[in-house]
């Protein structure tokens, strides 16, 4: 392509030369002393042109690049939240099924805070951000199904800290974190979960017990290697997400809010 413009921008210098030096200036140069007189004043009108045509070339090339990468953003992003919402519903489901069993008289109860859930996850989850108020209330319910599904066998120890200022999040990033805990935990354990917001920073802590023998990594992260994706994806370099592994499984994520 380079050489291809090299040689029409020769041609044309050319041609242009010649038409200036034997139409308008009628010379009666020969080629060469026609090239060597007046080339320069083609060659300056054509550079110039020449670089105006390549910046507006490069201006709509970085214009299709951002939007090709915008759209792929978007269909990424779109495609991980897929994979967070059945699963959450999957499991408040199997909760109401259980109630509606042994105490049918709470169950309704129960069902209204899945129309909630669900309503938060088929309609407010697909804006951008959403109010830290609404996703609180999200995480309140999911936390309230699984106490009453883990009753007897696992400890939760729920604590929060906000602020009354209003914050925007991204919808459906914390609740990964919170079920990562619960699904890998051991029986007869405790689950330590800790939400703070103070001065627009937020900083979630989750730590579980875990079967170190029988979980594999891959298992283990499969879940929290989305949530960094999108973390990444949506807040570049305004978050600090860390996990450690020991005794107990502690995750860290410090999000600066909206």
């Amino acid at each position: 392509m380079y050489v291809l413009y090299v040689f029409v921008f020769a041609v044309i210098s050319f041609l242009a030369t010649e038409l200036y030096c034997n139409v308008f200036a009628r010379c009666g140069c020969s080629i060469m002393k026609c090239l060597s007189d007046y080339l320069w004043q083609t060659l300056v009108p054509l550079i110039f042109f020449s670089f105006i045509w390549m910046l507006y070339r490069f201006i709509d090339k970085q214009e299709e690049v951002e939007k090709i990468t915008k759209e792929h953003t978007e269909m990424e992003l779109k495609f991980l939240k897929s994979q967070i919402n059945p699963h959450v519903l999957f499991n408040n489901l199997n909760t109401i099924y259980a109630y509606a069993i042994e105490k049918p008289d709470e169950t309704p109860e129960l069902i209204l805070m899945l129309s909630d859930n669900l309503k938060h996850v088929l309609y407010e989850s697909n804006a951008k951000t959403i109010s830290l108020e609404k996703e609180m209330k999200f995480l309140d319910n999911y936390m309230k199904f699984q106490e009453i599904r883990t009753e007897g066998v696992k400890t939760i120890n729920y604590t929060k800290d906000i602020d009354e200022k209003p914050h925007q999040i991204a919808p459906l990033l914390l609740i990964t974190i919170i079920e990562n805990a619960f699904k890998h935990s051991n029986l007869n354990s405790e689950i330590k979960v800790s939400i703070v917001v103070k001065n627009g920073l937020l900083e979630c802590v989750c730590e579980n017990d875990y079967d170190k023998d029988k979980l594999s990594e891959n298992e283990f992260r499969i879940g929290l290697k989305n949530l960094e994706k999108r973390l990444e994806l949506l807040y570049n370099d305004t978050y600090d997400f860390r996990i450690t592994k020991s005794e107990t499984f502690i995750v860290n994520l410090k999000l600066n809010l909206v």
